[in-house]
């Protein structure tokens, strides 16, 4: 994706429900033409943030800015912004009524001339594989079918923002991949700014130029897959995205950039990482499973670590027994 200017951008915004506060704090900013997928856990905020961002919900506080104009609370100017914007559900909902009229609804409440419609719920139909079911019921659809729909749906309005709340939780495998496939088509060939929530890490980092990790209402990292990944800031954000290997430590020394860190718990091991902490921080030291390399004997390697005679040892497929283990690996620190 090229550096474009903010097209939408949330500033210290806060929500509730009654007692229950849903978003903390929160400040975003997504380029224009960027795809951005929130990941977090169940009742994280997700889609809040996104019916916020969608002014389909008032913040308790907090400001959203289109194309850096501030978003007034009510009035004209709201829903003229709101237009410019598309939402489409988890859960597709499709009216009792043919595919294209379901698709041609949001046209006609527009006012859109009948040609000019018909025009363009046919090209969308076939931009996502639907174009001979234009006179089928769309009730009577699958559900990957009804959210293609749905997309075709919120596509045929030209929105300049796409929002998609967990586009493809409720479809089988192969259903999703045709909507994963509809997704990353759209963003490559109209270039549509796309914020996407999902639980599936996987199809954050296949989709997103860039990720946001939300946890507990805060969003507490953003970036590319590489740093959401492979770098995470700290405990709570790896364990999340699944590195089950963190390591409390202090840094010890730090020779130009190399920081040689001691493990807690009594263990002795020292281990070294590139990393710009003085001696003296506490960290946490996050090793990846694929980071990792197990053998009989500790073995020349490019890798900066190695620790031998682990108190863990791995049993012999062939043998049975079980004997020491060493590991190599990188590994990457986080302040505590």
């Amino acid at each position: 994706m090229r550096p474009s200017a903010p097209i939408i951008e949330v500033s210290g915004l806060t929500h509730g429900y009654g007692r229950n506060q849903v978003l903390t704090d929160l400040d975003l900013s997504i380029a224009g033409g960027e795809v951005f997928a929130l990941i977090g856990p169940t009742g994280a905020g997700k889609t809040t943030l996104l019916r916020i961002m969608d002014l389909l919900e008032i913040p308790g506080s907090g400001e959203i800015y289109f194309h850096g104009q501030c978003v007034p609370r009510s009035g004209k100017r709201r829903l003229e912004i709101r237009r410019r914007m598309s939402f489409v559900q988890q859960k597709p909902r499709v009216f009792d009524a043919s595919v294209y009229d379901n698709i041609a609804c949001g046209l006609n409440w527009r006012g859109e001339d009948r040609i000019m419609t018909a025009g363009k719920v046919d090209r969308i139909l076939e931009t996502v594989g639907l174009q001979g079911y234009r006179d089928r019921n769309a009730r009577t659809l699958s559900g990957g079918e009804a959210q293609r729909v749905a997309l075709a749906r919120s596509l045929v309005l030209e929105p300049e923002v796409l929002l998609l709340d967990e586009p493809t939780a409720n479809l089988d495998p192969v259903s999703a991949a045709k909507v994963e496939q509809l997704i990353s088509q759209i963003a490559e060939q109209r270039n549509t700014t796309m914020i996407m929530a999902t639980h599936d890490m996987s199809q954050g980092q296949q989709l997103a130029d860039r990720i946001g990790v939300l946890l507990d209402g805060r969003l507490v990292q953003t970036g590319d897959a590489g740093d959401i990944f492979r770098s995470p800031r700290n405990a709570e954000v790896a364990h999340f995205v699944g590195v089950e290997n963190v390591l409390d430590g202090v840094v010890s020394a730090n020779n130009e950039g190399i920081a040689s860190v001691n493990l807690g718990g009594g263990s002795g091991i020292e281990i070294q990482a590139v990393s710009g902490h003085p001696a003296g921080t506490e960290v946490y030291a996050c090793i990846r499973p694929e980071d990792v390399t197990l053998a009989p004997t500790l073995h020349p390697s490019s890798a900066r670590n190695s620790v031998g005679e682990l108190r863990r040892r791995i049993r012999d497929r062939d043998t049975g027994s079980f004997r020491p283990s060493g590991w190599h690996g990188g590994i990457c620190l986080h302040q505590a």
